[in-house]
């Protein structure tokens, strides 16, 4: 297979992640889930990404589609990268096994489908926060906990974001 080809194959519907995962789970892979917009990826994106794959076996990563995107507020100019392309980039991380899309407002319906083991936000959330209207409070966390998973805020690099990339390009 084509290395491209390769990467392409990393990006997938969520009823194929859910085939995948069930592959993997009979060779016992320990489930790694995040989410997020990923639109212009940075070295923090980067390092949570690799710390976040380093906690299991097999890393699948969320991302929010065009319209999610929107819909969250982040500016009239977001995203500045489709999905596709948002998602064709992250494929070559060589760390991430799965790019997957959802295009709700929060990623609660794909984590209750895809179950993963471990669920990974970065530390602006909180693992223990049990109320939902809370800034703090990582979407699907009850979830996961209920089955046994385990959840896990990861330290985010200082300095970098989108937003700040973004208000730099425009001498902001």
């Amino acid at each position: 297979m084509a290395r491209i080809q390769y990467l392409q194959s990393k990006i997938t519907t969520t009823s194929e992640a859910i085939k995948r995962i069930a592959k993997w789970r009979l060779q016992n892979d320990k489930i790694v889930f995040t989410n997020g917009c990923f639109d212009i990826l940075h070295t923090g994106h980067v390092t949570y990404l690799a710390k976040a794959a380093d906690l299991g076996n097999r890393l699948v990563v969320a991302i929010n589609t065009d319209s999610s995107v929107k819909r969250l507020g982040k500016g009239d100019d977001r995203p500045v990268n489709p999905e596709e392309a948002r998602a064709f980039v992250l494929s070559g991380l060589g760390f991430i096994d799965m790019v997957v899309f959802f295009d709700n407002d929060t990623p609660f319906e794909i984590i209750q489908e895809l179950k993963p083991d471990i669920l990974v936000k970065g530390a602006d959330y909180d693992p223990n926060e049990t109320d939902i209207s809370s800034k703090k409070y990582i979407v699907g966390s009850d979830i996961v906990k209920k089955y046994g998973g385990t959840v896990e805020a990861i330290s985010l690099v200082d300095g970098f974001s989108t937003t700040g990339i973004i208000k730099k390009m425009k001498g902001q």
